[in-house]
């Protein structure tokens, strides 16, 4: 079967290069201030959803929280697992089938790892897998992109230049996707990956969140957790809870 375009993407040595900028301390500074919004107690179960290769879910453990890893790329779990220990576990998973029920605490989706699907039936699945596996009263961070700013600041090409190979990008919006064509040219050889992610808005979310059973409790419009505003935020950070009744 042939593998979704976030399987061979993400899969790929080329996309943790040009991504390279997201490093550890991107990611403790980012997760202080996110760790205020939930407000969670010392060895709280947490689940990082689309985890890549983990470096959200080591810091969180560092902080003393109880964390297992999910993502749907086999590499990144296996480079992830070697930071195994007591308090941090990997799996490879997708998110669209159930993986524990009444479990966790919270779960965060970091960095738009969301909308990635061809049907909206596929996002309802993962929300509801989301909703299955929180305890009652548990919260879930989805950290997303500001889809309205996004269709009014779309950079449509640039060429970015990382450890000295060159990735063309190309973004156009077509109905209720956003795409981008990377292009890469290296040792001789032309690789290709492309990328369509979901533009969903406030008001999607709070449907789809609404039939999945989660309640929106405060929205961000970025991590340092200032509001959201539609026309000028670049990030739509949602904090949802599980009804304490489920």
């Amino acid at each position: 079967m042939k593998k979704e375009w976030f399987e061979q993407w993400f899969d790929s040595p080329y996309y943790h290069t040009l991504y390279k900028g997201r490093d550890e301390k991107e990611a403790r500074d980012t997760l202080d201030n996110l760790l205020l919004a939930l407000d969670l107690p010392s060895g709280a179960r947490m689940l990082d959803l689309a985890c890549g290769k983990g470096r959200h879910s080591r810091y969180l453990a560092e902080k003393g929280f109880d964390v297992t890893g999910l993502d749907i790329s086999t590499p990144n779990i296996t480079f992830a697992r070697q930071y195994e220990f007591e308090r941090l576990a990997f799996y490879q998973h997708d998110m669209r089938l159930p993986f524990r029920i009444n479990y966790f605490d919270a779960v965060m989706n970091m960095f738009t790892s969301f909308g990635y699907f061809k049907t909206d039936r596929d996002h309802m699945l993962t929300l509801k897998n989301v909703q299955k596996g929180l305890k009652p009263g548990g919260l879930f961070l989805l950290d997303y992109f500001n889809s309205d700013w996004v269709r009014k600041n779309l950079i449509r090409s640039e060429v970015k230049t990382v450890d000295g190979i060159e990735y063309r990008l190309k973004r156009n919006i077509r109905g209720r996707y956003v795409f981008k064509t990377v292009e890469i040219t290296t040792d001789g050889k032309h690789h290709q990956f492309h990328e369509r992610v979901r533009l969903f808005t406030l008001a999607d979310f709070q449907s789809l969140f609404a039939r999945a059973g989660l309640v929106i409790r405060r929205t961000y419009g970025d991590y340092d957790l200032s509001d959201f505003d539609t026309a000028t935020s670049k990030r739509l950070i949602i904090v949802a809870q599980k009804s304490l009744a489920t």
